[in-house]
């Protein structure tokens, strides 16, 4: 895959001008990382706008306690790290979930194609609202009011809907998430999500496979973690 093919597959690309695109694709460039890399670390300098156009990559931060928490897991066509393009530090920490391709743009050649194209503009500014959504939904779904397995239910939903595949026994969460992984998501110890989900899986709305979560009936899920 070159740079050209990478910037057609990105859903914000589409509606800007063919002067924009071919701007892009002149400057961009791609960059595959293995499992485990850093794009960047919190409170350090970045200079570079990453868009995942393959795998998946983890937006985390660390408590005071030293625990780490899963704030964003982001797949392909999603833009990682939108606040580069102000003139400070990381805020947070950013690491392949899984080997991932990454197209890259320089923060300041793609400020001077949106100063050009006011679609571009409003396409990053409209990425960046949606993940304020989404942090707005996790901090509802964080609260007193929803308690162990609804938590991971309702997680587990919102997971079934972003990167869910049509599977033969219902909706395939298409990545392997391991127990870890999902306790640092939810701010859990990994033995009470282990064995919230073995209840989940006993009641039918979850299926684990091989390190790979199957949702049977998602509507059924929905009404779970949403009843009083």
């Amino acid at each position: 895959m070159d740079v050209k093919e990478a910037c057609s597959q990105v859903e914000i690309f589409q509606s800007i001008s063919e002067k924009s695109t071919a701007a892009l694709e002149a400057f961009g460039s791609l960059r595959r990382i293995p499992k485990g890399t850093h794009l960047f670390w919190d409170k350090e300098m970045n200079q570079t706008l990453y868009i995942v156009i393959s795998g998946f990559v983890s937006l985390y931060k660390i408590n005071s306690q030293g625990e780490r928490k899963t704030i964003f897991l982001l797949g392909k066509g999603d833009v990682v790290n939108e606040e580069v393009l102000q003139n400070m530090p990381a805020s947070i920490n950013c690491e392949a979930f899984e080997p991932s391709l990454l197209l890259c743009f320089g923060k300041m050649e793609l400020l001077s194609v949106m100063r050009h194209d006011f679609t571009l503009t409003k396409a990053i500014f409209d990425s960046l609202a949606l993940k304020n959504r989404r942090l707005y939904r996790q901090l509802k779904n964080t609260s007193n009011s929803l308690h162990g397995e609804k938590r991971i239910a309702a997680k587990l939903w919102r997971l079934s809907k972003d990167y869910g595949i049509a599977d033969g026994d219902g909706t395939l969460i298409n990545m392997e998430i391991s127990v870890t992984y999902l306790a640092d998501m939810l701010g859990s110890r990994r033995e009470t999500v282990s064995r919230q989900l073995k209840h989940l899986s006993e009641q039918g709305l979850i299926q684990v496979q091989k390190g790979r979560i199957v949702i049977p009936d998602r509507n059924a899920l929905s009404v779970f973690f949403k009843s009083p």
